[in-house]
């Protein structure tokens, strides 16, 4: 039944459409956007105009051009939309008499506050929603606009945006909203056009603009004007890249994935291909708050159908696939409305002055109106004061980038804070010797009481001027509250003070040597005491990602003190095992040079250091340095300790990783066979870490082309870690995938399929999809997959481990040239050829920057590019690649490796396509010789060298002998392979076998 209602009906009894306009404040989007769709969804036509007085010549003519559109009116009230320009009470009085009475009925209100409005808003007979459910608001709209109230809730399909009062399904620790944020109209509606307008899977957007210019306030206030229509909001502090994937990791259990093993990687890799498959929520937003150094970031930009906003000071975002929204200073207007509403008892006149001599920079504006809504100094005062600063260049030097007034406003507030507020000012002291960002206050509550400064003690120990202080410095906006997403009853409550970064580096500079020294120390032990003594405890990262950020500006870097230097080591040790390489090679670089300076080469800590330093080398592709620096350790343990010392052995083990990593395969099998004698020797056969050293003995084994010795070695340290470990340990499931490839490169493809199969359900399961060993157990089983004649699956195997890869690592990332390479052969064969040469390419380029011309795996690189020119039909090219790689691979890894034996096999082809029949007959019988010594008479590769070899006695009309080598290499492709295997089919039908070079971890 329907009440209440005066509209026309047609001659059916359907209500007949209506246009209306819906006038509102742009802080108050949601609910205009909400009121719009469901006056849309009862068959109405409705236009949204945000109210904008700044921009007419007065209220009355504003709302009078509503009213000239023809439509009826909606205003949507609230203090906002009175307080959007400077006009008073009295001045909205007279407008709304006057349109009201100039339009009788064309006007109406609802209302979303409860505060005193002006009198004369009783002529719109407004009607209240704040603290309403959806069918209430909605009753209660319909009921005002006298239409008609039996459709409530109704939908056609259309879906809509969420109630105003509902908020996401999640909402990840958005800074609170700012209730005198004032005016950016134009930038929010420049960066909600990017954001729609961008095609799919790509709407990222750079805020762009200079500190304190209000660039994190545009993305906050954006966040929560649009939030009705997101199901997902997170915010991540993106500083430094620690605390930027210890928050987006964060988002994992908000969004239902499994924690799995704990580790970042993992939990980053299931959010992003969660946003990227917009499951379980399509609609989301991400923003990633303070990022300058895009490479921090870069590999982590979520994809999908969800929006991306970064703010930042660093235009090189615009060569980064984002759209560019620049955040300029305040216009005239906007900064008189933010300093009116600031300090109230300021006239307009005064706010203006005060605009002119700040030159309208929003952080200054911030502090100094602050400052003087409760201080007894006019502003007339306070301008003379500044110019007297200006004219002595009494003002602190900053970048020339910001506005001269700013920093001697700001040093204006702080004598102020030290004459008037002392406890405030000892607090910010201490504060600034954290990172500029977030400061955990956490940390300050556990500061152990031998270690408190004197000058800090009674402030630290008193509740209530701890309280006191905080709460100055956040009325003069010199620092801003966060507070944690748990209830009191879990935890929450108050958990970072932020401190801008131009705020922390002025009050820095002013301190002396002899002022600061006390308060780093003291940051310092604070942090040491917060280290869990666990790096290799995924469970605990969260702490340590907390900590990296303040280990530079509080000195942990350049202390003396032992304590604090084990603390720093832990951190690097944690960043490497949660695959923070850049982080960990940046601050190992720094320490190193100052820790020789300081203890010298041959210090324990030094060589300690030096551990994680060239692991980080290493693992980032730097390897002839980290070879430099693994050789300087070992040479000078073997020469002070021996070789039958455990740290010794540690350090030639170290050693030996890397020469694998620059092809001395044969110098590094012998370093670790001898630490494996010895470890077997001193610490037992079934130790951890002479199970570590066996492992590491059966990795240059495989190097070297030795894969039975390999699989041998990789089985028995299986069976053992499976003994003493567990079946489902991280190192137990390592060894399954070794023994997986290694039997796949002895050609028993389908005993291989069968291990890696089982094997990536196991690491699946204990670690999650998305760990590191996990995606190492995948790209063997796509390669299992080829191998064995499953190509559509293997493709996809491939493809979705090299999309990982490349997203996480990046595209020169060492495991993902490997992946990289192992698909571009894949597509050459199966796919598309044009994209498999422009990643073989970049493969070929990457490993030749990384390891050089005479490395194996830039030469075996090269053979696979020549294979996709001669698939493209440029054989002399193609065969000028062949004899290259031919060459380069004797000279690095001998005549009888099975990367030279592949080389060759491909040699001839390419001879024999070109004419050169004799030549490729001659290195034929050399090639399928040398396969049947090394490889066996069934491996695979020596039967495709006797097809090959067939071919090429066919070229030379020695059809006897061709038949004989086709007829034996078919009866064995068959009863090893199998009658319907790709590779017999292909043999059947006279097709030239080729081999695909394969880099391996």
């Amino acid at each position: 039944m329907t009440t209440g209602s005066r509209q026309d009906r047609d001659r059916d009894g359907a209500a007949q459409p209506q246009r209306f306009v819906i006038s509102f404040a742009g802080f108050n989007r949601p609910w205009a956007v909400w009121i719009a769709h469901r006056l849309e969804e009862h068959g109405h036509r409705v236009a949204l105009q945000r109210w904008d007085p700044q921009n007419s010549p007065g209220i009355a003519q504003a709302l009078d051009d509503l009213a000239r559109s023809g439509s009826r009116v909606l205003l949507i009230l609230s203090e906002r939309y009175f307080s959007a320009g400077t006009h008073t009470d009295e001045e909205w009085n007279t407008a709304l008499r006057t349109v009201t009475d100039d339009h009788p009925d064309r006007f109406a209100a609802v209302c979303l506050t409860d505060a005193p409005l002006p009198s004369a808003v009783a002529v719109l007979e407004k009607t209240d929603l704040w603290g309403l459910d959806a069918y209430e608001a909605e009753y209660r709209v319909l009921r005002r606009l006298e239409l008609p109230t039996d459709r409530i809730g109704a939908e056609t399909g259309r879906r809509g945006p969420r109630f105003p009062n509902d908020p996401p399904e999640i909402w990840g620790r958005v800074p609170r909203r700012n209730p005198r944020f004032t005016g950016r109209n134009d930038v929010i509606g420049r960066l909600r056009a990017a954001l729609t307008e961008a095609p799919p899977g790509a709407a990222t957007v750079t805020l762009l603009g200079l500190s304190g210019v209000g660039k994190t306030q545009v993305a906050t206030e954006y966040a929560y004007r649009f939030a009705s229509e997101y199901d997902v909001v997170w915010w991540v502090p993106a500083e430094d890249r620690p605390t930027l994937r210890e928050r987006l990791a964060d988002l994992a259990p908000a969004l239902g994935l499994p924690r799995g093993s704990g580790s970042y990687g993992e939990q980053i890799r299931a959010v992003l291909e969660a946003l990227r498959r917009g499951s379980p929520y399509h609609r989301w937003l991400v923003v990633f708050d303070g990022c300058d150094n895009p490479d921090d970031l870069t590999d982590l930009l979520p994809q999908g159908a969800g929006d991306v906003i970064i703010t930042s000071r660093n235009r090189e975002w615009a060569s980064r696939h984002t759209s560019l929204v620049e955040v300029p200073l305040y216009a005239r207007p906007e900064s008189i409305t933010f300093i009116r509403r600031r300090a109230i008892r300021l006239t307009g006149e005064e706010a203006d002055q005060l605009a002119e001599a700040l030159e309208d920079y929003p952080l200054a504006l911030d502090q100094t109106a602050g400052w003087l809504a409760d201080s007894p100094l006019t502003v007339g005062d306070y301008l003379r004061l500044l110019r007297s600063r200006l004219d002595s260049r009494e003002a602190v030097t900053v970048s020339d980038d910001y506005p001269l007034p700013f920093p001697t406003a700001l040093a204006i507030l702080l004598n102020n804070v030290r004459e008037n507020f002392p406890d405030a000012l000892a607090l910010l002291r201490l504060f600034v010797f954290f990172a500029p960002g977030p400061v955990p206050l956490r940390l300050l509550r556990e500061f152990p009481a031998a270690d408190v400064p004197e000058q800090l003690a009674g402030l630290i120990n008193d509740q209530i001027r701890w309280n006191a202080a905080l709460n100055k410095l956040v009325q003069f906006s010199v620092v801003r509250l966060e507070y944690s997403d748990l209830s009191v009853e879990e935890g929450g409550g108050l958990e970072t003070v932020q401190l801008h970064r131009m705020v922390h580096g002025i009050v820095r500079e002013d301190l002396s040597a002899d002022e600061a020294e006390p308060l780093s120390r003291a940051v310092r032990q604070v942090l040491a005491a917060a280290d869990p003594g666990r790096p290799s405890d995924s469970r605990l990262w969260p702490r340590y990602a907390e900590l990296i950020p303040h280990l530079e500006s509080s000195g942990v870097l350049t202390s003396t003190n032992p304590r604090i230097q084990n603390f720093l080591l832990h951190c690097l040790r944690y960043l490497i095992l949660a695959g923070e390489y850049r982080t960990c090679l940046r601050l190992a670089e720094l320490t190193d040079a100052v820790w020789r300076t300081m203890l010298g080469d041959d210090h324990d800590q030094v060589r300690e250091l030096s551990y994680h330093y060239g692991g980080a080398l290493r693992m980032l592709g730097h390897f002839k340095r980290a070879e430099t620096l693994a050789k300087a350790v070992a040479d000078r343990m073997l020469a002070e300790r021996g070789d039958r010392d455990l740290e010794t052995l540690r350090a030639t083990s170290t050693y030996a990783g890397v020469l694998l990593s620059t092809a001395k395969f044969d110098q590094a099998r012998e370093l670790l066979e001898h630490a494996f004698a010895r470890y077997r020797e001193l610490l037992g056969e079934d130790d951890s870490t002479t199970l570590n050293a066996e492992n590491n003995v059966a990795v240059a084994l495989r190097l070297l082309g030795r894969y039975q010795e390999a699989y041998d070695t990789d089985l028995d340290t299986l069976r053992r870690r499976e003994r003493v470990l567990r079946v489902r340990h991280i190192a137990t499931l390592s060894s399954g995938i070794g023994c997986a490839m290694g039997l796949r490169l002895m050609g028993r493809y389908r005993e291989a399929l069968a291990r890696q199969e089982q094997g990536l359900k196991l690491n699946s399961q204990v670690l999650g999809a998305n760990h590191p060993q996990t995606l190492r157990a995948e790209h063997n089983l796509g390669m299992c997959l080829r191998r064995s004649g499953d190509i559509p699956g293997a493709g996809a195997r491939l493809r979705s481990v090299l999309e990982r890869s490349t997203r996480v690592f990046g595209a020169t990332f060492p495991w993902t040239l490997m992946v990289a390479s192992d698909y571009a052969t894949y597509l050459r064969e199966y796919g598309d050829i044009g994209e498999a040469r422009r990643i073989s390419e970049e493969v070929v380029r990457g490993y030749q920057t990384q390891l050089g011309l005479a490395h194996p795996y830039s030469i075996g690189t090269v053979g696979n590019l020549g294979l996709v020119l001669r698939a493209q039909g440029e054989r002399a090219e193609a065969l000028s690649l062949a004899e290259q790689a031919l060459v380069g691979m004797r000279g690095a890894v001998g005549e009888r490796h099975p990367w030279t034996l592949g080389c060759a096999l491909n040699a001839t082809g390419h001879r024999n396509i070109t004419g050169h029949f004799e030549d490729a007959v001659s290195l034929s019988r050399e090639t399928l010789r040398g396969c049947e010594q090394v490889l066996g008479p069934d491996h695979p590769m020596t039967l495709s060298a006797q097809i090959a070899l067939a071919a090429d006695l066919r070229s030379v009309r020695e059809d006897v002998e061709a038949q004989k080598h086709e007829d034996a290499g078919l009866r064995a492709l068959t009863r090893t392979l199998g009658p319907q295997h790709v590779h017999t089919v292909s043999a059947r039908q006279q097709m030239r076998p080729y081999w695909d070079f394969e880099p391996q971890p």
